[in-house]
């Protein structure tokens, strides 16, 4: 008798586990399914870096300096988005970036647009074309999210030779909509997605010494485009 009781026990024990795991998403296989179909995935061009003046850099006064400005040039092996070929788009230019090093130390230092670049859409992945030089140092992405706050990702390290492409996944927005990067809010259908601010590379200390070359190209976003198809044209800009 203490048998029976005990597997009853156990089975609806488990039935609560799995219906506690479903409740979270982790095993939801209808939820999943309705993510999935409410998507419209697409890769898009956020930067290409075409027009001079429209990017700056900085580093603490007290560790260095930088100079930042266009190259002609572009990586070998890049692939121009579908939607793009044909029209002419200018792609000339690269973005180029000098360190010199006043002292050896612990440093960073940033490269920044003029004004945060929106990116349409909800964004999943972010990817930019380096040409790091070899070095220790470590490539982080800043960007805005919908309510303005500057949240880092890790991009990775810049020990290659050449140019590569490094992308980093965006933590998706929690349910609750106040946790995670957040893209969208419930309360303004007509506004969503995050801004672009910017790169900044920690420098390796070891090798913070004489100068430093880096070059960006061709700033990329893959984004989910199905929620632009319900903005209300019609709606009032909260903007004054």
């Amino acid at each position: 008798m203490k048998r029976y009781v005990v597997v009853a026990l156990l089975m609806s024990l488990a039935g609560f586990a799995f219906a506690q795991q479903d409740e979270i998403g982790t095993t939801n296989t209808e939820r999943l399914g309705i993510d999935t179909a409410q998507q419209q995935l697409k890769e898009v061009s956020v930067e290409k870096f075409e027009h001079d003046g429209l990017w700056r850099s900085h580093m603490s006064p007290d560790q260095g300096y930088t100079i930042t400005r266009l190259f002609e040039g572009s990586p070998l092996g890049k692939k121009p988005i579908p939607e793009e070929e044909g029209m002419n788009i200018p792609d000339r230019y690269v973005l180029g970036t000098r360190v010199d090093y006043l002292r050896r130390g612990y440093s960073s230092f940033t490269m920044y647009p003029i004004r945060p670049i929106p990116i349409e859409g909800i964004t999943k992945t972010i990817s930019v074309w380096v040409a790091g030089r070899n070095f220790d140092h470590e490539l982080h992405v800043l960007i805005q999210d919908f309510f303005g706050k500057t949240c880092e990702l890790y991009m990775g390290k810049l020990n290659f030779q050449g140019w590569k492409q490094l992308t980093v996944a965006i933590p998706p927005q929690v349910r609750d909509g106040r946790t995670g990067v957040i893209q969208r809010n419930y309360h303004y259908n007509n506004q969503m997605g995050i801004k672009l601010v910017g790169f900044r590379i920690d420098v390796d200390p070891l090798e913070a010494l004489g100068s430093y070359y880096v070059y960006l190209d061709d700033v990329r976003a893959v984004t989910d485009l199905f929620a632009e198809g319900s903005r209300d044209p019609d709606d009032m800009a909260d903007s004054w």
